[in-house]
């Protein structure tokens, strides 16, 4: 069992408490609030939180849950530091750290009073949600250099998944559990103090951690959002989105599943660009604002232009585009973003030569030929035989087919610079010292 000190004592930082109490560690939450550490002194939560009263009330009985208004009573000969303080947003929007850096600096100042743990190694853990690069550039500086005697520190980030009105359900039952840090010790340290959830932890980079909350929240925002409108769209046409909405969400291999949730380069095919297309005009007729679908497809313009202006930004002219179809295993070139990559390229006076594994010119049938030829009428001038062929004197790959003849081919080629358009091209093309991902 573990001393661990809690900083911050609203819905994430009671939660966190009560619960690690009711694991049999000694915990003891820090607070500026003076009624939050009075509240669980008398054994009450400061929060309302099905079946968190119970949890107090027992850990404060158990002598295991107590709170302060005094950082160094916490911090004494403390194994971990919980930061669980507010991030509110600036005026501006951008993600307001004062407290993260108060709270930092408050571990720090009271190490220097108080005898460090046991062990000697002391894990400062961001549980808040805080942008990318605060662990390395906010916290990990402060502990970096002239430790205490007696104290060695390590940081990390572990985000929290927990929903207001079942944060105690959440708290021992989470969908899964991160820490990222660089430091053996807090991992070790971390997975100790998890041990009890039935979830293996996934060890990962600071900034992967950090990133992650905001992600998964951006997406819980998007779906509510998405559901709404889908609602506002069918209204008109008598149709019951609540009905419809959950048979949507009985499809797990697609709907709701990570099928189409990897990063990667934009949507096309003979599907997606026109159903979108049709529910956007649904709403103009019906006078319904549907700004998401609006942005999905704005969203997915500015993958494409993005590509575009990286490949302009290399200075090169000669161009191997390899892949041509809207996705792998199959020739379908309808509203391929790979054609409409293709056309501009050669628009902007690039030389662009095609290599797709599937794809047989004299096979393309009926909408299929049709798209690409008014496209790319030069289609059969510009497809190569061999990745080989098409990337002899390239300065530029841009890579969405795989396989091994096309990763020889990369391996030997090495342009200058190598796109990767899917994200499964594989550590050996990954290696090529031009690499870079269109997302990552």
């Amino acid at each position: 069992m573990m001393k661990i000190a809690v900083f911050g004592l609203g819905y994430v930082g009671a939660v966190t408490a009560a619960g690690l109490a009711a694991q049999g560690h000694t915990v003891v939450g820090v607070d500026v609030d003076p009624v939050k550490v009075d509240l669980i002194a008398g054994g009450h939560s400061p929060v309302v939180e099905p079946g968190i009263d119970d949890l107090m009330r027992e850990g404060v009985a158990s002598g295991r849950l107590s709170a302060t208004l005094d950082c160094r009573e916490a911090m004494d000969s403390t194994d971990v530091s919980l930061l669980c303080v507010g991030t509110p947003s600036t005026s501006h929007g951008a993600t307001d750290l004062t407290y993260i850096r108060r709270a930092v600096q408050d571990v720090r100042d009271a190490m220097d009073h108080v005898r460090p743990p046991r062990s000697g190694h002391h894990s400062v853990v961001v549980r808040s949600t805080v942008p990318p690069r605060t662990g390395r550039d906010i916290v990990a500086p402060v502990f970096a250099t002239d430790p205490p005697e007696g104290w060695r520190v390590g940081t990390a980030m572990c985000p929290e998944f927990l929903r207001e009105g079942a944060g105690v359900a959440d708290f021992f039952d989470p969908p899964f559990v991160v820490v990222g840090s660089v430091d053996d010790d807090t991992h070790r340290t971390m997975a100790s103090m998890f041990d009890f959830l039935d979830v293996p932890i996934q060890h990962v980079s600071v900034e992967t951690a950090e990133a992650l909350k905001y992600a998964c929240n951006a997406f819980h925002a998007t779906k509510v959002s998405f559901a709404n409108e889908i609602g506002r769209v069918f209204r008109p046409y008598g149709v019951d989105s609540r009905e419809m909405m959950e048979i949507f969400c009985a499809d797990t291999k697609l709907n709701i599943a990570p099928t189409y949730l990897r990063p990667g380069f934009a949507f096309g095919g003979s599907c997606l660009p026109k159903d979108l297309r049709s529910l956007q005009h649904m709403a103009r007729i019906n006078g319904v604002d549907a700004p998401q679908l609006l942005g999905t497809a704005t969203s997915n313009e500015i993958s494409v232009r993005d590509v575009i202006d990286r490949v302009l930004s290399v200075g090169g002219r000669h161009v191997a585009l390899l892949g041509l179809s809207f996705k792998s295993n199959t020739d379908d070139l309808r509203e391929s973003p790979n054609v409409e990559l293709a056309e501009r390229l050669i628009g902007k006076g690039f030389d662009v030569r095609i290599y797709d594994p599937i794809l047989n010119p004299q096979q393309l049938m009926g909408s299929n030929r049709a798209h690409v030829m008014a496209r790319l009428p030069h289609l059969d001038r510009l497809l190569m035989t061999t990745p080989q062929d098409a990337l002899v004197g390239a300065d530029i790959a841009l890579v969405s087919a795989g396989g091994e003849q096309v990763v020889e081919a990369l391996q030997d080629a090495q342009p200058r610079l190598l796109i990767d358009l899917t994200g499964r091209l594989g550590l050996e093309v990954e290696r090529c010292a031009g690499y870079e991902g269109v997302g990552w």
